[in-house]
């Protein structure tokens, strides 16, 4: 190593180690609920807002929600901390204001998220591609089979039973770690979702309705408990095609499975030729691997696929191994619904995991204790 290689070395760490301890004043000053002027003139010298410390991973952000001052928090986040940061127990600042009932200071945490993700959409939409959002429909922050579609049609999966009798459907990452794609702790999910999709239409007759993404076939054996005339289910996993074959489900009445992912068929005349008006009562995506703006351009297809009274749900598993980031990703795909021309009404269905072992071996990828079910209609003019 050259001398003047050194001596740049030496000076980073110099600035490295001034920016550090910047950073940790700051939050200790915030944690002593020093005054506003002083946090200020900490952050106008320099201090970085998006600094977290090494032994409890806390941001100044969180240091804010912990001694519930609003204006601090608001100082940060029109500075530009970081509001989806995480500290070692995995809990962001919006979580914190949450542990205190501080409604305020969430909904100033929360609000800020929703802004800065619409945004990132905006700018994705056009073609930024560095703009795009981290948001997947399972997994976060992962560039595996879990969240690459062409990754994980090609990668193999296993159908199986867990030691409390509940089928599951494992892969595995390139790091050895298998992850459930779809978990039989998921049936009750389904369950609620199919009795809010169908609500009275129960004793109708005739019903058209269209699934993305078979999985293990929860939520296709449910409708089928709605004796529908037309059943369509799109899958494109190979593995996933093979066990619906063996399960029986290519000669079930009334079923027509088409073999692909479903933007293969979305603008031909495929679907169609199954359904003539073109028009579904209900649609039903949950495509593990899938990121968020594959779902929204899901939305941009449903004034086809639906018919006038048709409803739309998906698997809304967006952020949902944190409660905030949940609420933000929810709020989100709810904007962008709005834009599409429909309404989205939330119910929250409890998925508290009473046995505290459902998930084995397998990667968490929702660790909320409430799942936010959508159930989407067509927003009606007044």
């Amino acid at each position: 190593m050259s001398v003047i290689q050194s001596e740049a070395l030496e000076a980073d760490q110099v600035e490295l180690d001034a920016i550090t301890e910047l950073g940790e004043q700051l939050i200790s000053s915030v944690l002593a609920e020093e005054s506003v002027d002083t946090v200020t003139q900490l952050v106008k010298s320099g201090a970085p807002l998006w600094y977290q410390t090494n032994s409890e991973g806390i941001s100044c952000l969180h240091a804010a929600a912990y001694v519930q001052n609003a204006e601090l928090v608001k100082l940060f986040i029109e500075g530009g901390a970081i509001w989806s940061a995480s500290d070692y127990l995995g809990n962001t600042a919006g979580d914190i204001a949450l542990s205190f009932n501080n409604e305020e200071i969430y909904t100033i945490i929360r609000d800020a998220g929703l802004r800065e993700e619409l945004v990132r959409a905006l700018l994705s939409s056009h073609g930024m591609a560095d703009a795009e959002s981290t948001m997947t429909l399972r997994l976060e922050d992962d560039d595996t089979a879990a969240t690459s579609t062409e990754t994980f049609l090609a990668s193999k999966l296993r159908f199986t039973v867990d030691e409390h009798g509940q089928e599951i459907c494992m892969l595995k990452d390139v790091d050895g770690d298998e992850i459930g794609v779809m978990m039989g702790w998921e049936r009750g999910i389904m369950q609620e979702t199919v009795a809010k999709l169908a609500d009275a239409r129960r004793s109708t007759n005739g019903l058209k309705i269209l699934n993305i993404g078979f999985g293990l076939g929860l939520i296709d054996t449910l409708i089928q408990g709605l004796s529908p005339v037309h059943h369509v289910i799109v899958e494109a996993h190979p593995d996933v095609l093979k066990h619906m074959k063996e399960q029986g489900w290519y000669e079930k009445p009334g079923v027509t499975i088409l073999e692909g992912k479903w933007q293969d068929f979305i603008n031909s005349e495929k679907i169609q030729t199954i359904v003539p008006d073109g028009a579904f009562d209900i649609v039903y995506t949950d495509p593990f691997s899938e990121d968020y703006a594959a779902l929204r351009q899901l939305f941009g297809h449903l004034q086809v696929l639906l018919g006038p009274q048709g409803k739309f749900s998906f698997f809304n598993g967006l952020g949902a191994t944190n409660a905030t980031i949940y609420d933000v990703y929810s709020r989100v795909a709810e904007v962008h619904l709005a834009d599409a021309g429909f309404d989205v009404t939330w119910y929250d269905v409890d998925v508290r995991d009473s046995a505290g072992d459902r998930w084995g071996s397998s990667r968490k990828y929702f660790t909320c204790p409430t799942y936010r079910l959508p159930v989407v209609c067509r927003t009606i003019d007044e």
